[in-house]
This record gives C-alpha cells, structure tokens and sequence, in this order.
C-alpha cells in the first residue's frame, strides 16, 4: 500500500494553499482533487476582492493559478474522489473511488461547503449570469440596481443588510411569515427603509434573457396569488452543506454538521486530522480565509510529523 506524508482531499482555496506549503516544507503531498477540482471557485464569474488582483480574476482562472504554483513545488495533483476513511489509527487509511487504498500519516481535509440551492431549472441557467450564494462575493456587481435574497434565517438577514448598503432596493422573499433569524438581526433589517420583505413568498421561476437575470415570478403560499419582481440579481441564502458525510463516524462536528477544530487551530479531534476551509468554517466562507486556513494546516501538519517521528 502507498505509504503518503500528508493527504490533501479537496482541490478549492484551502486544498491548494495547503499544497503550496506542504510541498515547501517538503512533505511531498499529495493531493485528491475530488469531484469538484478547483472547488466552488470554478462557478464563479469575477472576482474582485482577492488580494493581488487589482483588476479582478475569475474564478477557474484563480484556482488555475493556485494549482500552477503548488505543482511549482512538486506537489502531486490526483484525479479521484475520497469515498472512505479509518482514522481509528495511524497511519490513516484512505480509499480513493471505492477501489484504491493508500496510507497516510497526516489528513488535510479541505473538502468545502456546497451552498444549497432552490433546485429550478432557471436557477442553473443563470448561475454566474445575476444567481449567486454570496452576496459579500458578487454584491458590489449590482450597485444601485434591486435584488432579491431568498431566505428567513442569519444568513439571508445578513446578505440583505449588507446588499442594502449597495443596492437601491432589496426584496427578502421569506417562505413563512416569521423569520428564523435572532431579534437582533431581525430588528436591524425590519428598520433598513430599502429592504421590502415579502412574507408567504417562494419563487416559482427567475426570469433572464441573454443579459441574465432580469425578474423573478413568486407565489404566495397562502393565497397562490402569483407576482413579478424587477431585479437584475437573485441571492439565494437558505444555508450550506458542508461535505463531512464519510468524516462523521471519526471526527466531533459542529451543528450544522462543520467539522470542529479546536480554537485558533486546524486540529481536529483527531490527532493528525486537519480541516480547513469552508469545511470547518461556519462564518465567512471566503476564498482568502480558506486560504489563510489551508497555509494553517499545513504548517500543523509539518508540526505534528516533527514531533511524531
């Protein structure tokens, strides 16, 4: 069986970060790109808020550029998918597409969080073209246009406050008529004059051309009345799924199913387990702080090799 230093799974910001570093300290990693290489940064158009991007990136062209470097450094990029885990002891055993087997002496998990989506057909037909998850990331896009956040808990409060700072109007189209969200975020978007929140509401199909999002056709749950939006951005913000599902049986997670690290670290519960990225991060869910994270894992995990030997 092949024996393996350090293991990345996961290919986003976090898992390439990891790679560079890890490779530097000569670690020789090697790392899974997963089902989705690149990550969740591969569907994103623009970005403009990336240090060392003065005139903006798009996504595939960043984790492109991330990729490039870590194999700079020799670090060795694998096509496959992570099925099972044995962290019961060391060395780890990985199994690779149900088949392949390897052993490693440290885990770096960076597989990510997948945001959870409406499931319409038009929803994916204008991701990237006015759709997004993150309104922090494509917000400043549509300054002094209206939007729409779909959503009732933390999350979509959050959004819409911080699009209503942008945008000349914000619908909050809110499935109930309560919101999940605490009093404290509840009172700061019901007192913002440009947030119109539109109870009983779920939307039935998002209008676009060529252009991209250009409406959005809700229903009202109670009454079945059916009513169109003009907007020219669609926020969907009903939470994330972090993909922890073949971690469970070894590792303490937080709600919500984030892997728990100990404060101010990587470390998992698992001793020689580490977790970076959206994984393990149940706040900003941002490219450069997955990063920050990944560059934490690896130097934790070069750390613990040294005083393991």
């Amino acid at each position: 069986m092949e024996k393996i230093k350090c293991l990345i799974i996961g290919s986003g910001p976090a898992g390439c970060t990891a790679a560079i570093y890890a490779a530097r300290a000569e670690l020789n990693p090697v790392l899974y790109e997963g089902f989705q290489p690149g990550g969740q940064l591969t569907i994103t158009t623009e970005i403009e808020n990336y240090p060392g991007f003065p005139d903006g990136v798009t996504g595939p062209e960043l984790m492109e550029i991330m990729k490039k470097q870590a194999l700079r450094f020799k670090a060795d990029f694998r096509t496959g998918l992570v099925t099972k885990v044995d962290f019961s002891n060391r060395p780890f055993v990985i199994t690779v597409d149900e088949t392949k087997q390897v052993e490693a002496e440290t885990v770096i998990i960076a597989t990510g969080a997948c945001a959870n989506w409406l499931k319409l057909p038009s929803e994916e037909k204008f991701k990237g073209m006015g759709v997004s998850a993150c309104a922090t990331c494509d917000g400043f896009f549509y300054r002094g246009q209206d939007v729409a956040v779909v959503g009732g808990g933390d999350t979509a409060l959050e959004e819409a406050s911080y699009l209503s700072n942008l945008c000349n109007k914000v619908y909050l189209i809110v499935r109930r008529d309560v919101f999940r969200a605490s009093k404290a975020m509840q009172q700061r978007v019901t007192d913002i004059p440009n947030i119109e929140i539109l109870w009983n509401h779920v939307t039935k199909e998002i209008l676009g051309d060529e252009s991209g999002v250009t409406g959005a056709l809700l229903e009202n749950v109670k009454t079945n009345e059916q009513k169109k939006i003009d907007i020219t951005g669609f926020f969907v913000a009903i939470g994330h799924t972090p993909n922890t599902e073949i971690f469970k049986e070894y590792l303490d997670l937080q709600e919500g199913g984030y892997i728990k690290t100990k404060p101010g670290t990587t470390q998992t519960s698992v001793a020689g387990v580490f977790a970076a990225g959206d994984v393990q991060d149940t706040n900003f869910r941002q490219a450069i702080t997955s990063a920050g994270t990944g560059c934490m894992a690896a130097i934790e995990a070069e750390r613990f090799l040294l005083e393991n030997k």
